[in-house]
């Protein structure tokens, strides 16, 4: 068995790896769907800690103090604020409690998407604009008594709003002032006396997606541009960030948020389910500018450039997003997403051709030395390493590169993933339509027709490309390849299935330039060598 592994070359073993990668990957991926916040109904009931200076976030000890007493009266909605977009509904405890978008493309089941669930276990953890005292007996009471609003029904057209909530808590006046604009951003002043010390979150995020191979959770984005992010399920105890910039609440498409230029001391707990709590801590007056909706990249870059760190690539998020940002500049150029992924696919092509047509080169005498390679094998069989050094001096002698047809697949994989993360997190492809019944590139092909195409055009590609074999098994894998891949994709969205079958087709016209050129080339050899002799 160490044999047979010793005996493989080193362009088998890592496609061996990178076919074992995606195999364990994609069904993690797609298959594996964590809990849902849904499904949290453990109420936490310690007391916040009282403080006598302003709310540092690195000496402030804040636990999660909830209403034990919440009736359907106190959650009853107070204020209405509807736009073309959306519809915002704040209830009794002066909280955005409610948020639907309108645009069609977001509906689910025909009707207007809700963005946060409230059923009985999300009333655990806190909502838009909700404060929370350190004074834990003003806490209950603020959490149980009811704001007043100065106009219950808002509608936003091409100007922003304003409304205004009042609290009264035995002579303390609560108020926020908040207005309104169409696109989703809004501003809030909380007026509060300087001598209580609070905290207002952002709300949880979005409880919309459930992907399991995509961000969910908080990111804070600091003075420093030090992005921290901390997922669903991972937040423990409390982290502070004495400068943040922007502290987010996020999921695959959506989130909400809190922002400004000046800094402010933001706070991370957990919840029974280990997922982060958002709050920013005040003491007096405390102005936020927010926004609740989609993460499409130009609206967020309309309101401020630096909201666009919330759209969350992982850890190749500074390779992804200059490809999302080409892929924007094409879709301006074509006005159709479908199309854009095309020429993204072209020009990915076209960088790294230079590099393809080596390793093409490389294989073709690879797979010329395969015979030699065979008589090697069967001669020094059992000797691997008198094997390994005839096996270097036939390569060195021949001028071939055992490793030179790996490196175009090793440069593809980090790009796909890069457009994988990009396609895959790009609310600008929800409900866009690209050929006939190809009418959201953000979900699965609802006939599997791109993923049989993109199988059929990987197999005609294996039978194109040149490739030596030095173990049976490395021929079945290869053999397998477009039906595992076809397997797999069929659960991908059609955009990044659109993007992988046109990258197979540019590759076979590639590969069958690159052969002309060989034949080519070879018989000018042959020729100029029967004309010397």
């Amino acid at each position: 068995m160490f044999n047979k592994i010793n005996e493989l070359s080193s362009q088998a073993r890592i496609m061996i790896a990178v076919v074992l990668a995606l195999v364990f990957f994609i069904p993690y991926s797609y298959f594996y769907q964590p809990n849902s916040l849904e499904n949290n109904a453990t109420i936490v009931n310690n007391d916040m800690v009282k403080l006598e200076s302003t709310p540092k976030a690195q000496d402030v000890a804040l636990a999660n103090v909830l209403p034990t007493n919440m009736s359907s009266e106190d959650s009853a909605i107070i204020a209405t604020i509807e736009a073309e977009g959306f519809i915002y509904k704040i209830d009794k405890l002066g909280r955005i409690a409610i948020v639907e978008l309108k645009e069609e493309k977001y509906h689910k089941d025909s009707k207007p998407l809700s963005l946060f669930s409230n059923d009985v276990a999300s009333q655990t953890n806190p909502k838009i604009l909700e404060i929370r005292f350190s004074d834990s007996v003003l806490n209950n009471q603020a959490l149980n008594s009811p704001y007043s609003a100065s106009a219950n029904h808002l509608v936003l057209t091409d100007s922003p709003q304003s409304l205004t909530l009042t609290q009264e808590l035995n002579g303390l006046k609560v108020q926020k002032v908040l207005t309104f604009y169409p696109n989703g951003y809004y501003k809030a002043t909380i007026k509060i006396p300087q001598n209580y010390i609070y905290f207002v979150s952002p709300g949880m995020r979005p409880n919309v997606e459930n992907d399991a191979y995509v961000f969910k959770g908080a990111i804070i984005k600091e003075a420093d541009d030090t992005i921290t992010t901390i997922e669903d399920g991972d937040a423990q105890g409390q982290l502070n960030f004495a400068n943040a910039k922007i502290l987010a609440a996020v999921d695959r498409y959506y989130t909400t948020l809190f922002f400004n230029d000046k800094g402010f001391n933001a706070t991370i707990l957990s919840n029974a389910n280990e997922d982060p709590m958002p709050f920013i801590g005040g003491n007096g007056e405390l102005v936020l500018e927010g926004y609740i909706g989609p993460k499409n990249y130009r609206l967020l870059e309309s309101i401020d450039p630096f909201l666009t760190d919330v759209v969350e690539y992982g850890v190749i998020t500074f390779f992804a997003k200059p490809l999302f940002l080409l892929l924007e500049k094409l879709y301006d150029f074509c006005g159709n997403w479908g199309w854009a992924i095309i020429l993204l696919t072209l020009i990915v092509r076209i960088v790294l051709y230079p590099l393809t047509y080596k390793g093409m080169v490389s294989m073709q005498k690879l797979k010329e030395l395969a015979p030699k390679m065979k008589e090697l094998q069967q001669k020094y069989k059992g000797e691997p390493q008198k094997l390994q050094v005839h096996m270097m001096d036939l390569y060195k002698k021949h001028g071939a590169n055992p490793m030179g047809g790996c490196l175009p697949l090793l440069l593809q994989i980090p790009v796909f993933f890069a457009i994988y993360r990009v396609l895959f997190n790009a609310i600008e492809l929800k409900g866009a339509d690209w050929l006939l019944w190809i009418t959201d590139l953000s979900v699965m092909d609802p006939y599997f027709v791109l993923p049989i195409l993109m199988g059929a055009t990987m197999y005609l590609q294996q039978h194109l490309t040149p490739t030596a074999f030095n173990d049976p098994m490395q021929e079945k894998i290869f053999k397998f390849l477009p039906l595992i891949f076809t397997i797999f994709f069929v659960t991908f969205p059609s955009g990044l299935v659109l993007y992988w079958f046109v990258n197979n087709i540019f590759s076979i016209l590639q590969q069958l330039l690159i052969n002309k050129s060989l034949e080519r080339k070879k018989a000018r050899e042959i020729a100029e060598h029967k004309h010397k002799a």
